[in-house]
């Protein structure tokens, strides 16, 4: 069927005018990391799909483990029954995951977010404190787009038209670690962070964070013993540790596990993203014993559910993901490229284009200056992150800025040659801006 000129799709986080005629790339296919278009076009894919992809596409391996499930059982649900494929896949991830022993499945990050609230509330009153229903989050958090996970990631400019809906959160500061730079006023966060939880724990049943690293508020970097020290102050408090690491767990802030890495074991933990490669949607809940056996023992149902719940596909997929983690010593080869990242970026922070330069992994922010934002915004008439994606677009990459933050965030994966490219066209848009200023 030939492709029309009229869209019929609502895109997500768009400006409908722009695509009421849109001359946006219709992907077809894709090889490698490389997306390609209906007229033949390739666009190195510089935000792994939202966040997701590891491999790049095509990847044999994980392709013949979802032909070979495919052919075997499509879809079973796990109202009442099991599936091989899910039990399997949740030894794997007990296995990585220390502290945890009971997997909860769901389709997408929202929604783990919202299986991990609803067992802390439920957990309190399984445990007689049903006073502890409260949630307490980071400023500049993000944990997804449905009700719960708005509440407790609320960003202003995405979410301000939705406040009604929401439940009230409160909200701790939290720091960002710049490229060399100390964070100076850790201590005082801190300390903000413990007399708020002093004051209100009473009612709280969890502190809701992302791990290592917010992404979607603006790339913040967790600075060293941050999220150790707020781990020790949630057991201190009698408050939960939720931590989300559907975008920063699986290898992209350079660990598999971050909140090992980070010395933080929580109660509950989220992951996503690149859990199936970004092959299939999938997501999951993990959770500790002792919150597990609160439902047993007060015989309560947690009343959440999915029709795909523990989706063979998807956790085939899973597996044979982990599989070649190991296989290809990815976190290695993830290492090599985070010291190449890191050094170019030394490069950049010097522009008066650029501000405020953060890395961690595979993970990267730069905000464009305010001179650079007020020239671009002079010279284009138009918005700052519609200049970068067009530019990165005209040079065959694929990038989404996050308002004025260029956001390196390329599939785990990548090849020596392409994530140069990928440098090297944000090199291009740094030197574009400066033509401006």
């Amino acid at each position: 069927m030939a492709l029309i000129s009229k869209h019929h799709v609502w895109y997500p986080y768009a400006d409908l005018n722009q695509w009421d005629n849109s001359t946006n790339p219709v992907i077809t296919r894709g090889r490698g990391f490389h997306l390609i278009d209906s007229k033949g076009r390739q666009y190195l894919d510089g935000v792994a799909s939202m966040w997701c992809n590891v491999w790049g596409h095509g990847e044999k391996e994980i392709i013949r483990a979802m032909k070979n499930q495919i052919n075997n059982l499509q879809h079973s649900s796990l109202f009442s029954l099991a599936n091989k494929p899910s039990i399997q896949l949740s030894l794997e991830l007990i296995r990585l995951s220390k502290g945890m022993e009971y997997v909860f499945y769901s389709d997408n990050g929202s929604t783990a977010i919202e299986v991990a609230m609803k067992m802390a509330i439920q957990y309190y009153k399984n445990r007689d404190r049903p006073e502890k229903r409260h949630f307490v989050s980071l400023q500049h958090g993000y944990h997804g787009d449905t009700i719960g996970a708005m509440s407790v990631g609320y960003i202003p400019r995405y979410f301000s038209v939705y406040r009604p809906l929401l439940t009230r959160v409160a909200r701790l500061p939290s720091p960002s670690l710049k490229l060399s730079e100390p964070v100076s006023n850790l201590e005082e966060i801190l300390e903000e962070t413990e007399s708020c939880l002093k004051k209100i724990s009473v009612k709280t049943c969890a502190i809701v964070m992302e791990s290592g690293a917010q992404i979607a508020g603006g790339v913040r970097i967790y600075p060293p013993g941050y999220q150790k020290k707020v781990a020790e102050l949630s057991k201190k408090y009698g408050v939960l540790l939720i931590l989300d690491e559907i975008a920063t767990g699986f290898g992209r802030l350079g660990s598999m596990i971050e909140y090992l890495n980070q010395g933080s074991i929580p109660d509950i933990v989220c992951f996503g993203k690149s859990l199936t490669a970004g092959y299939t949607p999938l997501a999951v809940t993990l959770t500790n014993p002792e919150i597990y056996r609160s439902f047993l023992d007060k015989k309560a149902k947690l009343y959440h559910g999915h029709t795909f719940c523990g989706h063979p596909i998807g956790c085939a997929t899973a597996i044979a993901n982990l599989k070649l983690y190991r296989k290809k010593n990815l976190l290695r080869d993830i290492s090599l490229k985070s010291g190449y990242i890191r050094k170019r970026l030394c490069e950049f922070q010097n522009s008066a284009a650029v501000s405020n330069v953060r890395h961690k992994g595979m993970l990267a922010g730069l905000d464009i200056s305010r001179r650079g934002v007020d020239a671009i915004r002079k010279g284009t008439g138009g918005p700052v992150d519609s200049f970068i994606f067009r530019i990165a677009l005209n040079s065959g990459v694929y990038l989404r800025p996050l308002g004025n933050t260029i956001v390196v965030i390329p599939p785990l994966a990548i090849d020596t040659k392409n994530l140069e490219y990928l440098l090297s066209v944000i090199g291009v848009i740094i030197e574009k801006v400066e033509r401006l200023l």
